[in-house]
């Protein structure tokens, strides 16, 4: 279980196929500081992404990625030396300062438009098809695992505004138009839909 509140941000040092289990595809990160405590087997969300860790050196964290992790998400379009959002898991007695997030992304979205302004910076994006019923004006939505809150929906797309120490602490300063996002739709919207 995770908030969507980012701790900070990790660079990727390599990604490879993991000798052992040649479906899967194991990918180093370096956390930096956020990996002092972490353990083999405890939950980390990249991107949004919850992911276990395999292996640790110092502040490199190895985590294993099966296909369907690699293909529902933009994990798999990742490359060493890109920047992904680091969020710890929570621990029983955390504050939960920005909402449930359980760390499966639902889909995929792209970055249509970005208008910068003095004070804010909205970020446009398209929303799959199937997941447009979830993302409702004014609700909660995590975008590469930040929880943000949905300003606008047009159709099949959504806006979200980022002040600007998000964008200094997540990795949408490296973020443009036509890149790929995690989205996790609201739990809550979720269960009552169903």
């Amino acid at each position: 279980m995770f908030t969507g509140i980012v701790e900070g941000i990790g660079k990727i040092e390599k990604i490879s196929k993991n000798t052992k289990n040649r479906s899967a595809i194991e990918m180093t990160v370096n956390l930096g500081k956020y990996a002092k405590g972490l353990k083999i087997g405890q939950s980390v969300a990249l991107n949004g992404v919850c992911l276990t860790a395999t292996k640790l050196s110092k502040s490199n964290c190895v985590f294993e990625m099966i296909e369907e992790t690699t293909r529902k998400t933009d994990l798999g379009n990742l490359k060493p030396g890109d920047i992904v959002n680091i969020e710890r898991s929570l621990k029983t007695g955390d504050r939960l300062e920005g909402h449930f997030v359980l760390g499966h992304v639902d889909g995929i979205g792209i970055i249509t438009k970005i208008q910068n302004t003095s004070k804010e910076v909205q970020i446009w994006f398209e929303i799959p098809k199937k997941l447009s019923k979830y993302v409702v004006k004014k609700g909660s939505i995590a975008i590469d695992g930040i929880s943000l809150t949905v300003v606008d929906v047009k159709n099949n797309l959504a806006s979200v505004c980022l002040i600007p120490h998000t964008i200094q602490v997540t990795n949408f300063k490296t973020k443009n138009i036509g890149d790929k996002i995690n989205i996790e739709t609201d739990i809550l919207g979720k269960y009552i839909l169903k």
